[in-house]
């Protein structure tokens, strides 16, 4: 960990800002989000289909406004976006704490993520920006800060939803409440350096539709991002499939809580400790699109321990059965973690490189709100998949269906990396016609 702040020290001073930034945003969010449905479900007596409602509205409007959230950032600035999404969060997680009627909790759950649609984005772009040649490792940095966020937030979560629930929102507003004050304070105003490239020769800016026709023309950015659907589809099972089998064969008592607990943890403490090395040692063996490659291939593999595990028989109970309920879910976990470790930070470098450092946070905001569809798509079916293998005793096919995901996902970058749209420049953009 010495190593790793001693890289966060040699970057400016709006780079290490930003970091801690997100660190923070992760610890206010994981400390009520968990949570939140036990209090709907509980709390305030919420039926099942209002909790999936609620919970669906925060996701939906944090996705599908990605994009609006990263034109907003290269319209007006980094800087603007990434106060306001702090102050709306404050707001929304304030207001789900202190309210009860479903028509608020609608309301403050969306701007919760409509919130995250607008600072995401600017987040990124700033970071990227502000990094220049070392944005590979400074986005390796920046995951670090971001799962030690996603691992600390539940735990101070849990510790004051014992309080109580209204308590884990004030504190959780108070967080951003309390980041919003310093980013006004500290974080340097910092636009897009495209401003010139988007003007037109009356020297006009381009309007937003012919940015996003122009978005949409770069064949190579959208290619990109449809391949590494594949990577969040598969990440996300530590949030979905993993637990499940966990408690599929741990039951759901204590033990299999305590099994979830250190599948996160594992997850999490092998993002941060290991993620700067991992970094430097594909950069200095590895090209970009390889490094993604293998990332995807890696996370692909990480459900063959499952896959072998269901050709085992399940032990009745005692000391066997709940080797097999931690084991092989603990090993995928830390291979989906080694394989994202692989990837990310390559993966945010490629997104500006295919953008042709021109228009940053908007291809940032459509790459998300483009993987959030293809998370909620991928669940749905992971979902049926797991469904489908209890009801006709095929448990291996939800692994098998997750490995060929990977390998899948892989090779489809190992072959836009032979082809050369890994490092295809974004095209220019053309006036549009008046």
């Amino acid at each position: 960990m010495k190593s790793t702040f001693t890289q966060v020290r040699s970057y400016e001073r709006s780079v290490q800002l930003l970091m801690v930034n997100q660190f923070t945003i992760n610890l206010g969010f994981y400390m009520l989000m968990p949570y939140l449905a036990a209090h709907l479900s509980g709390s305030l007596g919420l039926a099942g289909w209002l909790v999936g409602l609620i919970l669906g509205v925060r996701n939906f409007s944090q996705q599908g406004m990605f994009l609006i959230g990263g034109t907003l950032a290269d319209r007006f600035g980094y800087k603007p976006l990434i106060v306001a999404g702090c102050v709306l969060r404050t707001v929304g997680f304030a207001t789900l704490g202190l309210v009860d009627s479903v028509p608020a909790l609608l309301v403050a759950s969306a701007a919760t993520g409509f919130a995250g649609a607008l600072f995401n984005p600017a987040v990124r772009a700033y970071l990227a920006a502000d990094a220049g040649e070392r944005r590979v490792e400074a986005f390796a940095l920046f995951n670090v800060f971001y799962q030690a966020g996603i691992l600390l937030g539940p735990l101070v979560g849990m510790l004051l939803t014992g309080i109580g629930f209204r308590i884990t929102c004030l504190a959780s507003a108070s967080v951003f409440a309390l980041l919003s004050v310093v980013q006004i304070r500290s974080l340097p105003a910092r636009r897009a350096d495209d401003d010139a490239a988007d003007a037109k020769p009356d020297g006009r800016r381009e309007r937003v539709p012919a940015q996003w026709a122009g978005i949409l023309r770069n064949r190579a950015f959208l290619l990109f991002a449809t391949a590494m659907i594949g990577s969040y589809v598969l990440s996300f099972q530590v949030y979905l499939a993993l637990p499940l089998e966990v408690r599929r064969l741990g039951g759901d008592g204590e033990f299999a809580t305590a099994a979830v607990a250190v599948l996160f943890a594992a997850s999490g403490l092998a993002t941060i400790f290991g993620q700067t090395r991992v970094t430097a040692w594909c950069k200095a063996r590895t090209a970009p699109g390889q490094a993604l490659a293998w990332g995807l291939l890696t996370m692909g593999v990480a459900f063959v321990p499952l896959l072998v595990a269901t050709a085992l028989p399940v032990p009745d109970e005692g000391v066997g059965r709940g080797l097999l309920a931690t084991v092989p879910p603990t090993l995928a976990a830390l291979l989906l973690a080694l394989g994202t470790m692989i990837a990310y930070p390559f993966e945010m470098d490629t997104i500006v490189r295919l953008s042709g450092d021109r228009l940053v946070a908007t291809h940032y905001g459509l790459y998300n709100t483009i993987c959030g569809v293809g998370i909620t798509l991928g669940n749905l079916l992971t979902g049926a998949a797991l469904d489908a293998a209890r009801s006709a005793g095929m448990s291996a096919l939800p692994w098998l269906a997750l490995l060929v995901l990977g390998l899948a996902c892989a090779g489809s970058l190992y072959g836009l990396n032979r082809s050369g749209h890994l490092t295809h420049e974004a095209p220019e953009s053309q006036p549009a016609v008046t």
